[in-house]
């Protein structure tokens, strides 16, 4: 229980910061968010509250999405270009890496989707190992734009945080039942336009 006071005080003493930098509010809260997708331990949720509070709902929510996806996608880009080629030319050949890379690289769209989709998951860590490996860049911005849909709407709209999760059923079960319909649409989407058709990275890792 220390630890859950210790991150429910954290997260109060941001909202709280935040909610009284006036009219720089929206704007340091939405960097965050951005940033959130480079330092696993910033909480998202958080700043979406305080985007929320300060320009509506709708407003709020919209750039939210935006921030995280740019946030996100940054991440993955960076490592991609920056720490991909070494860790290929200097780990990748290790039979466990590899055989995890592996994994990772035939991961369908729905399947990562559904990662993405999952709040408790640290977003640096994602974009870490997709930055890494061999998953098409826009298979990697599609999945973020359906995926972080359901971020918005755990975090935001339905005013989830990681303590309610932790300590009350039905905000749990509403996570669970938000990640299987966001699993459900991946999956959709996929068996419509074939998508992993299109992305497979043994023709096409642009």
């Amino acid at each position: 229980m220390e630890i859950i006071e210790i991150f429910n005080n954290l997260n109060n003493s941001l909202n709280t910061f935040l909610l009284n930098a006036g009219v720089l509010a929206p704007i340091l809260s939405s960097v965050l968010i951005v940033l959130e997708g480079m330092f696993a331990f910033l909480p998202v949720f958080v700043f979406i509250t305080v985007n929320l509070l300060t320009m509506g709902n709708i407003l709020g929510s919209i750039v939210s999405y935006i921030c995280t996806i740019i946030g996100n996608f940054l991440t993955f880009f960076l490592c991609r270009i920056g720490l991909n080629p070494l860790f290929q030319k200097y780990i990748g050949n290790k039979r466990k890496l590899k055989k995890m890379m592996n994994l990772i690289n035939k991961m369908s769209f729905s399947k990562l989707v559904l990662i993405i989709s999952i709040p408790f998951t640290p977003s640096f860590f994602v974009n870490l190992a997709a930055g890494l490996s061999k998953i098409p860049k826009k298979k990697y911005l599609y999945a973020l734009m359906l995926g972080k849909i359901c971020i918005i709407l755990f975090w935001g709209v339905l005013g989830t945080s990681l303590i309610d999760c932790l300590t009350n059923p039905i905000m749990f079960i509403k996570v669970v039942g938000m990640i299987v319909v966001c699993n459900l649409v991946g999956k959709v989407i996929n068996k419509k336009f074939d998508l992993d058709k299109i992305f497979d990275t043994s023709k096409n890792n642009s």
